[in-house]
């Protein structure tokens, strides 16, 4: 059963609200972290907070390692001597130092652990390429953090990181994270240019050439700045809250409108619907915004340190959720919370596809690894991977507002279920959480240098 008044569900499935946001944030251009533009994307949040009549709506700011991009460019030698330096061939990877290395190309595959060791003898002064792909037959997804750290820990002295989604163009994304920056230089290159780089490698392995050399130069700034979360409040003046969030930045070579301008438009559509039934609500719902999600989850994490953690009922977190309307619910083995999202699933008569796995990508970490109840709220697509995420083409066409009308009106009702008092979900302690993330994750968290629980 619907619990949401008739008219609410009905406003939500015939507002402009939410797009004419996310609209407005796709213009903005550059949301990086740390920039006049993510300061603008935020700020565009607050005005929507106000607008909907929330309260305490504003700005936090907080402190995180800025990187600024520089010119990239990729030049090969050999067998074929060709040189990449437009954005739509080559960029560097944020948390990358600067610096220009020559050597020999490795190609490494998928980038899988036992790729890298059967490359092992060959990877020594050499320039390790891998793809974004994670093979179906992998248990998990593998991040291009341990990609990269797994090519200079076997003594690479750069990093090629090809997507392996045609016409996507070059991949971006954070390769540092708090161990900034990182040791060697990395660069993200289109399927297009990778496959080239693929195919010379092929033929010196079988003896058909020499192998191609590559000279990868790299341009930019690592420095200390500042980000912010946009945040607001809707429902009773309790010192418990139920914290709706997603982040506001996107990589600056995107206009980031899946990842994560919907989710930033989502958090205040859903807000302004809970405002027209403040009322009914037994419990204070926290919206908040984050900065800083794509290097690092800083602003996740400042929230997390700065909310006292007994005031945190849950957290929905909103992260690609418009590239359907198919929702899919990460519950990191909150059950409970799980429960929720599939009963409002059944009362909709929505697709819904959910997983338990605790996992360390998305803002909701930072409070998972404390215990504190928190799921990755997304929604599924037939596109492998990422598919247009993190490149130049996460833009605006891509998407439908009915789409989002549709994860509005679902989150909306989720997010008053949770802020009822028939709804109580528990906290776990950190060693429970600790004991139950995956082996596999455990070994992500462990070679990146995020493992935040002592020994």
């Amino acid at each position: 059963m619907v619990e949401l008044p008739d008219g609410v569900v009905g406003n939500a499935r015939t507002s402009d609200f939410g797009w004419r946001i996310l609209t407005d944030l796709t213009d903005i251009g550059n949301r990086m972290a740390g920039s006049a533009g993510e300061r603008r994307g935020a700020e565009r949040i607050v005005e929507a907070y106000e607008e909907a009549g929330l309260r305490n709506a504003g700005l936090d700011e907080f402190e995180i390692p800025g990187w600024w991009r520089g010119d990239s460019a990729l030049s090969v030698s050999g067998p074929v001597e060709r040189r990449h330096e437009g954005s739509h061939d080559v960029i560097a990877l944020p948390g990358t130092p600067a610096g220009d290395v020559t050597a020999p190309l490795v190609d490494v595959g998928d980038g899988t652990y036992e790729e890298f060791e059967a490359a092992a003898g060959d990877l020594e002064g050499a320039i390790a390429m891998a793809s974004s792909r994670t093979p179906e037959t992998h248990d998990r997804w593998l991040h291009r953090m341990e990609k990269y750290v797994n090519a200079a820990e076997h003594g690479a002295i750069g990093f090629v990181f090809r997507n392996h989604i045609e016409g996507a163009l070059p991949p971006t994304g954070e390769i540092g994270y708090h161990n900034r920056p990182g040791p060697i230089p990395a660069v993200g290159i289109s399927k297009e240019v990778g496959a080239r780089l693929s195919r010379l490698a092929d033929e010196a392995d079988a003896g058909a050439g020499d192998p191609p050399e590559l000279t990868i130069e790299v341009d930019c700034r690592n420095e200390p700045t500042t980000s912010v979360n946009a945040v607001a409040d809707v429902g009773p003046d309790t010192d418990e809250a139920v914290l709706l969030t997603a982040h506001v930045d996107a990589h600056d070579v995107s206009d980031g409108a899946n990842d994560n301008g919907a989710g930033s438009a989502l958090v205040a559509e859903v807000g302004r619907l809970l405002k027209t039934v403040e009322d009914d609500l037994d419990t204070r719902v926290h919206l908040i915004t984050f900065g800083s999600e794509e290097v690092g989850l800083w602003g996740a994490y400042h929230a997390a340190e700065t909310i006292p953690h007994e005031e945190i009922a849950c957290v929905v977190n909103l992260d690609g959720a418009c590239n359907s309307r198919n929702l899919r619910v990460g519950t990191n083995g909150f059950e409970e919370m799980g429960a929720v999202f599939e009963s409002v699933a059944a009362a909709f008569a929505a697709e819904l596809s959910t997983g338990d796995t605790i996992s360390p990508h998305g803002d909701q970490w930072a409070f998972v690894q404390e215990g504190i109840p928190s799921v990755m709220t997304s929604t599924t697509s037939e596109q492998s991977g990422r598919g247009w995420g993190h490149t130049h083409a996460d833009t605006l066409d891509k998407l439908d507002p009915r789409d989002l009308r549709e994860v509005a009106t679902l989150v909306a009702e989720a997010t008053y279920r949770f802020a009822s008092d028939d709804v109580t979900i528990p906290h776990r302690s950190r060693e429970e959480v600790r004991d139950a993330i995956d082996d596999g994750y455990v070994q992500e968290l462990r070679i990146g240098g995020r493992w935040p629980y002592e020994e």
